[in-house]
């Protein structure tokens, strides 16, 4: 596969996704054009040998899996990949009008993530998210996405603020409220998404919305060997395991793709990894086929988990940062993640696994660790553990700059990503007394 195109896709979908609500929505299409069948939670589900299915929670989290055309004997076997639709970002608040002596409107906003704040200054934003809207009998949800040049939030010259490039310690309530207008004592949220899509503005019960960066993805660099783009962490790997899910998968095996909603903000939440989305979808999966509950356990004993979240490159300006002996580059292949502290599910044997599959298919394969006197982030896959139990490794590829609104990584690497998550899905994994197996 071209890389150059697929990386295109990447951005395509990227663009189709400004928020965690968009991501899930521009996924089942995805999955709707390559023959997946939509499931609801409050539904009976009726699963045929063979079927492709989807369901989503929340409207921002999914599981879109294939049955195998040969239903074994055994238990199921489940191999999924885990990644998420949220990055950080600026909500806005409910009542988010804010004037300013009669000549500028500001959007009161909150800080959703662990946001790098500087990168947000300067540049076009724009708006999207739900807005929920009365109807004759309730209410429902509707995705909205202004979708042009919209709103900023300016810097302070240098000459009123010496300081800025001394460490300057910014303050979201004052520091990061973007300016959308000039003044107009009737600008509200409601008419302006009503102007803007012709939804009524006296519909509006409430909204889901925030800022996000309008700058497109892009190659870069003497050899165009790097890209950019908003949303990498973690859209590059939902995308990249859509992609895989919808090619060839093991006949035998269950293959699967969860996008979790929340990781950015601790995954508490209806639809992230510490909720019971996936416990409840792969149960579901077993009792439809008349499996008992040992049965269940069974699979999940025999099964196997990617938690894919991006990682972090060596920084050249800020080499001290990195582990010593380990140095993920961008372009270097996958990422194996660890953590002593269990921050990342990686250990010996699930590690070596993934990277014996790489090796088995011509991949290259990075490892992870966090400087010791660094603290890492969390991310899906030790988080998902305290509902559903699962040999689990902990993957991605590297960037530079996560969390800015702009982030970089190797062109070559999302090729790599999408080469191993399709590997994946075509090797049935097999469980064995004191390690694994790798079927084709």
């Amino acid at each position: 596969m071209n890389p150059t195109l697929l990386n295109q896709e990447l951005f395509s979908f990227i663009k189709e996704s400004p928020t965690n609500y968009h991501a899930v929505e521009t996924a089942s299409h995805m999955l709707s054009q390559q023959g997946f069948t939509p499931l609801f939670e409050q539904d009976s589900w009726n699963l045929l040998p063979g079927g492709k299915y989807f369901v989503s929670r929340g409207q921002t989290s999914l599981f879109a899996f294939c049955m195998p055309d040969i239903l074994p004997k055994e238990p199921l076997t489940f191999q999924i990949i885990a990644s998420h639709s949220d990055s950080p970002c600026f909500k806005l608040k409910e009542k988010a009008e804010m004037g300013v002596e009669g000549h500028y409107t500001k959007l009161n906003v909150e800080r959703y993530g662990g946001a790098i704040l500087s990168p947000w200054f300067d540049r076009p934003l724009s708006v999207a998210g739900r807005v929920i809207l009365k109807t004759e009998n309730g209410m429902k949800s509707q995705l909205v996405n202004l979708n042009r040049n919209l709103a900023m939030i300016t810097n302070l010259a240098i000459h009123m603020n010496r300081e800025v490039n001394n460490g300057y310690s910014y303050h979201v309530q004052t520091d990061l409220l973007p300016i959308i207008g000039s003044g107009d004592s009737s600008f509200s949220v409601p008419q302006l998404i009503s102007k803007e899509t012709e939804i009524p503005a006296e519909d509006i019960i409430s909204f889901d919305l925030c800022l996000y960066n309008r700058m497109e993805g892009t190659f870069w660099g003497a050899e165009n060997e790097f890209i950019s783009c908003g949303k990498l962490d973690d859209l590059q790997c939902a995308f990249s395991s859509l992609k895989a899910l919808c090619g060839d998968c093991h006949r035998e095996i269950l293959s699967a793709a969860v996008i979790f909603d929340s990781e950015e903000v601790g995954s508490q939440s209806l639809q992230g990894a510490c909720s019971t989305f996936l416990k409840d979808c792969l149960e579901r999966i077993s009792l439809s086929l008349g499996h008992s509950h040992e049965d269940f356990l069974r699979s999940l004993a025999g099964s196997f988990l990617l938690s894919a979240d991006n990682g972090h490159a060596l920084h050249p300006n800020y080499q001290g940062k990195s582990d010593p002996t380990h140095h993920p580059y961008l372009n270097g292949g996958v990422l194996v993640k660890y953590a002593a502290n269990q921050k990342y599910t990686s250990d010996g044997i699930t590690g070596g696994l993934f990277k014996l599959l790489c090796e088995k298919n011509n991949i290259p394969c990075q490892t992870f660790f966090n400087h010791s006197d660094e603290q890492g982030g969390s991310t899906l896959g030790n988080l998902s553990m305290s509902q559903v139990s699962i040999p689990t490794v902990d993957i991605g590829v590297p960037l530079l700059g996560m969390h800015s609104p702009y982030e970089t990584g190797g062109a070559a690497d999302t090729l790599y990503l999408y080469q191993a998550m399709k590997a994946f899905y075509e090797t049935k994994i097999c469980r064995t007394s004191d390690g694994y197996e790798l079927q084709k």
